[in-house]
Order: structure tokens, then sequence, then C-alpha cells
């Protein structure tokens, strides 16, 4: 009994003689590094959100908890209420003695109530949403996170963007910092603020998937910004905020086969937003260039069969009939390269950069023409606003 007592004790030394060393020289390996109530798979990152002096200095827990007090306030709820489509048959009599005033022809006047997001943007009260949330509108009613509602008045939209600014009249209102979307990598954790489904304010977190989304058939200008964050019907208009709370984009759309999210959502940079904005504010309309031509992508086969010295620019397929680039002597066949000083190597860059042209000045681009290179230049004209797609009638309309 001596002889194992003994060893106890032997063991019992040694081992807090070890603990005594590492407490000394190596304090963090006795640390805990996760919430033994969490799987580690879900613990959060202190370092992605926060610095550790910062977090110890401020109280805040892991987490974006500060990212979303900051933000939060003011994201907004929107309701547009929408005229109901005329229907020549509810007021028709004999519509009336077939269906009864119960039936079809109520329905058809009843009242469309769209949902959606908006980020307020200035104390005097502007804010930016999407252009479809509030396309149409009647009427527009701003609900803030404290309760406040207030109508809003239309300032100005811009369909090609899908953006809109609205204005309210209300006092001491929560403003949203607004920062930079050129910072931002692929990887980076980022937060999506709105009231998706009308279930009320929400935030969702995930990562910047991919950066420059286009061609998504979306709008006609696409720079998007692609997220995992969770994004529904209800959050489009809404803040898309980095870990500081700061609105790098605005929440436009998703993928989705059943109306819900997929983990593929796309914003529009703040700084796209940021500068229809201004223009918004300053002109009520976004003024861009525009030259007048069809374009295609400059494949490998066709610079073969025509002998190109080159395999990068943008095919010019068709010229309108007195646009600026035909007056400019533009023709079909050639590759653009250039559009000033920016190379263009597809059509949606060639649409961008013109469209960055002012109008009524003039701009150079440069052409390759069979085996000449060439310079022209070309007074950019205003490009034509979007015509509005006709209404589809609905069942029973003619």
């Amino acid at each position: 009994m001596r002889k194992l007592w003994l060893i106890f004790a032997q063991t019992t030394t040694v081992v807090m003689a070890i603990l005594f060393v590492l407490s000394t020289l190596k304090p963090e390996w006795l640390r805990p590094t996760t919430n033994p109530a969490l799987p580690a798979a879900n613990q959060p990152a202190l370092s992605a959100a926060y610095p550790p002096a910062l977090a110890a200095s401020s109280g805040q827990r892991a987490g974006y908890s500060l990212a979303s007090r900051r933000a939060a306030p003011a994201v907004v709820s929107i309701t547009a209420n929408k005229a109901p489509p005329r229907n020549s048959e509810a007021q028709d009599p004999w519509f009336k003695f077939h269906f009864g005033q119960r039936g079809r022809g109520k329905e058809a006047v009843r009242p469309q109530t769209g949902l959606g997001s908006g980020v307020i943007v200035s104390a005097d009260g502007y804010l930016l949403t999407n252009n479809h949330v509030v396309e149409g509108a009647s009427d527009i009613d701003v609900m803030l996170t404290d309760g406040r509602q207030a109508r809003a008045t239309l300032i100005g939209t811009d369909p090609e963007s899908d953006l809109a600014v609205l204005k309210i009249a209300l006092e001491r209102l929560p403003v949203i910092h607004l920062g930079t979307a050129d910072s931002l990598q692929v990887g980076d954790v980022v937060l999506a603020i709105g009231n998706p489904f009308n279930v009320g304010q929400t935030v969702t977190s995930g990562i910047v998937s991919a950066l420059g989304r286009s061609q998504l058939g979306i709008n006609t200008f696409e720079n998007f910004i692609q997220t995992d964050a969770a994004i529904n019907p209800g959050n489009s208009g809404g803040a898309l905020v980095d870990v500081d709370g700061n609105l790098v984009g605005i929440n436009t759309a998703i993928y989705s086969r059943n109306g819900g999210s997929l983990g593929i959502g796309f914003a529009i940079p703040i700084s796209s937003a940021r500068l229809v904005m201004d223009a918004l504010l300053r002109d009520g309309e976004v003024a861009r260039g525009w030259i007048g031509v069809q374009t295609r992508e400059l494949t490998p086969e066709f610079a073969e069969a025509f002998k190109l010295p080159l395999t990068s620019g943008v095919l010019i397929s068709g010229v309108l009939a007195n646009a600026p680039a035909a007056k400019a002597g533009v023709k079909p066949g050639d590759v653009m390269t250039k559009v000033g000083r920016t190379a263009v190597q597809n059509p949606a860059q060639l649409l961008a950069a013109v469209a960055a042209l002012p109008p009524l000045k003039p701009a150079t681009l440069a052409v390759q023409r069979g085996e000449r290179q060439i310079e022209i230049e070309v007074m950019v004209g205003q490009r034509p606003k979007p015509q509005p797609q006709p209404l589809q009638a609905s069942d029973g309309e003619r």
C-alpha cells in the first residue's frame, strides 16, 4: 500500500510540474479553442470578424453581431402598391351577368402589392433599392426597424441597372456607411440584410463566391457580386455588407428553381449603385454613351477564315443606319479592340465601355479592318431609353 501511495504522489508531482511549465511558457496551449456545446465546424472565426484586441475592448462575442447592429437599422422594408391591370371584361355588363360581381371581374381589379427592401444612404432620407421592387407602383410605403413608417417619393429609376432612388421625410434617420466593393475578394465574409417573405428583418451570412458576374440575362449592365448568403424574395433592394457593417452591394437576384435560396445570390456593387444614384439625383436620369452597333464574339474560326492578325476583340456584325458609328465610318466585319483607352475583348466589355463614354462628345475607337489597324473618331450619342415591355394579357383577355 505504501508503494502505491508513493507512485501516486510522484505521478501527481510530475503532472503538476508539467502544467506549471506549460502555463508559464505556452499558456495558449491550455486555452479552449472551441465551444464544447457546438461542433467545431460551427465555430465562428474571431479573426475574420474582429481583431482580438477590438473584440476584447468592445466586449463582443465572436461573430458578426457588431456588423449587424451597425447596418441593420438603416435597412428598411418596402411595400409597393401597384394599380390593378385594366380589364375591359370586368366592366362589361354581359361579363358581370355571366360571372357575377364576385367572379373574375372582382379578382381582376384587386390591387397588387410588392414587397422588398431598401437601404437608407443619406441623413436627408434618400434610399437605394431595386427598380423591380417599385416599378409601376402608385404608392410606396417604407417601414423602419424602429417601427416608424413613411410614404416614399420616387426620385428616379434606372431599369437597365435595376436601381431606384427613393426619399422619405423623417427625422433622426439611421444611415448606413458606404463601403467599397473594389476591395472585396472571393472568400470574404458578407452579410445579407432584408425582409425575406415579409417575415421581418433577417440577417444571413456567407462569403463572396465570385466577382464580376455578367451575361446572366438579369440586367442590361451586369457586374454582380455573387454570394452564398441566403437571399430570398423580399430581400431585393436590401443590403450586402462586409464584416464591419459597410454597404458593399444591393441584393438584387437569386438563382432558384423553387423561389427559395439555393446559395447563388447576386448583388450590385455599391460603386456601380453610387454612380447611378448620383446621376439620378443630379440629372434625373442616367445618361450613357451609344454608338449604334451590333456585336458578337470574335471566334478563332472567324479570325482564321478572314486571316485576321489578332484573336481578341469584338466583331461588329451590324451598324445601325444614321447611328454615330455609321456616320463615323464603322463597317460590319470590323473588329473593335479599344474604346477610348479601354481594351475590349467581348461584347459585354464593349457595351460597358461605350456606355461609360459621355454623350455628345467625341471618342476614339481602335478598329482592325482586315490587315489594317485604324482609329476612328466618333461623336458619341446618348443611349436610347429601353422601351417598356407590354403586359401580357391574363386568361380571358384579348
